[in-house]
């Protein structure tokens, strides 16, 4: 009998990051081979799992990377191709569908990374979003702004985090930007500011069913967080909150919307302070970054980036079990830090059970089968990060990782 051959699995990121995911993908025995850029060659890739790891220049055109895997897979049969960050969502579903591999393809892929066209799925199948329109039509932007009252949030519509965001005041604001912004104009979303609490959940899909979802909420809007300064903050919500149980209605019903076979999700909504309605914001198929995945497997035990890479190898000829797992509580802080190297020793509690290991950065999860314990410590710790640690920079040019 012929043995079975193993899966080969193409990794692509311009970020260091989805260690576990590889590893686990070569613990399950697949040939793991990664693509990342020129300028990543000297970090800290876990070498020790992968077959083969090649690098485009930085800033690379699609078609380069297109015909670039093509060249590889005259020898190497490509079974699974995995985007492991938001800016290659795109290019994986262009390659899946230029090699014709199984997976997320280019319809499905702008749901996950276009803003408008989330927006406009979202909305379709009866999801509430903050009321927009595309930052292309004169006519139907003046219209849109004699309808809906400002202030609103201009985006573009494929970064990242809280990247490119501007928050118009009102109409004689709006010109001068869009002006500024040239032919790039048609790439940007107008969307109503609701202003209310921030949430996100995260989730594990496989056929086209969510096994696995923790639903969490943000301190402050990231938006805030990024543009003005401050603590980064979020947590686990209790299990039988209402704010649990609504998310999880709302999450379910726009997974099914965008049509995501497999892989993991990270949407966020808003809670609308006037109407308590939960509005949807954006999602991305990948893992939640700013260590977003550590604190939820504190509270549960499952690591996102491992189980990924589990589903993505179960693909549809396999059903993906998820393995046990706690319920308990966990919460995150992160501040850019003052000090090179911030010391986080005074920071002892036993619920401490990560610290962060960035240049200029401060960061703790506190994990605890108590939710209101975990509240009690992040307020706590917020307060002495302002203190100990805190710094303000102009936001970045990329996002967390």
């Amino acid at each position: 009998m012929a043995q079975e051959k193993p899966l080969t699995m193409l990794c692509v990121t311009s970020y260091e990051k989805g260690h576990d995911f590889m590893r686990e993908a070569k613990r399950q025995g697949c040939r793991v081979f990664l693509v990342t850029v020129q300028s990543l060659e000297n970090a800290p890739w876990p070498r020790e799992v992968l077959d083969d790891i090649f690098f485009m220049p930085d800033g690379y055109r699609r078609d380069d990377i297109i015909k670039g895997v093509s060249y590889l897979a005259r020898t190497m049969k490509i079974d699974r191709i995995v985007a492991l960050d938001d800016f290659e969502i795109e290019t994986g579903a262009a390659l899946r569908e230029h090699l014709r591999v199984p997976g997320m393809g280019d319809t499905t892929a702008r749901y996950f990374r276009d803003k408008l066209a989330m927006r406009m799925k979202a909305k379709s199948e009866g999801i509430l979003v903050p009321e927009f329109v595309h930052a292309l039509n004169y006519d139907a932007m003046k219209e849109y702004m004699e309808r809906v009252p400002p202030p609103w949030v201009l985006k573009p519509r494929s970064e990242a985090s809280a990247i490119g965001i501007k928050k118009i005041a009102a109409d004689y604001e709006l010109w001068p930007v869009l002006d500024g912004l040239g032919d790039k104009q048609s790439y940007y979303v107008l969307e109503k500011y609701i202003p209310g609490d921030v949430y996100h959940v995260d989730s594990i899909i496989s056929e086209r069913q969510i096994v696995f979802s923790v639903p969490n909420k943000y301190a402050a809007p990231p938006m805030n967080v990024a543009h003005d300064g401050g603590v980064f903050i979020t947590k686990k919500l209790p299990r039988e909150s209402e704010e649990a149980s609504g998310l999880k209605e709302v999450n379910e019903r726009l997974i099914k919307a965008l049509g995501l076979v497999r892989g993991v999700t990270h949407a966020e909504f808003i809670r609308g302070k006037e109407d308590g309605q939960f509005y949807f914001l954006e999602t991305a198929s990948r893992v939640g970054g700013a260590n977003i995945a550590e604190m939820v497997e504190a509270a549960t035990g499952i690591n996102l980036w491992r189980e990924w890479a589990r589903v993505e190898i179960c693909g549809d000829e396999k059903p993906y079990e998820l393995p046990p797992h706690r319920d308990d509580y966990s919460g995150i802080l992160i501040s850019l830090a003052k000090q090179e190297k911030p010391d986080l020793s005074a920071y002892n509690d036993s619920e401490v059970v990560w610290r962060m290991a960035k240049k200029h950065h401060a960061g703790l999860i506190v994990a605890s089968p108590n939710a209101e314990r975990v509240d009690e410590l992040l307020n706590s710790y917020a307060e002495r990060f302002v203190n100990d640690f805190l710094a303000v920079a102009p936001l970045p040019d990329k996002p967390w990782a």
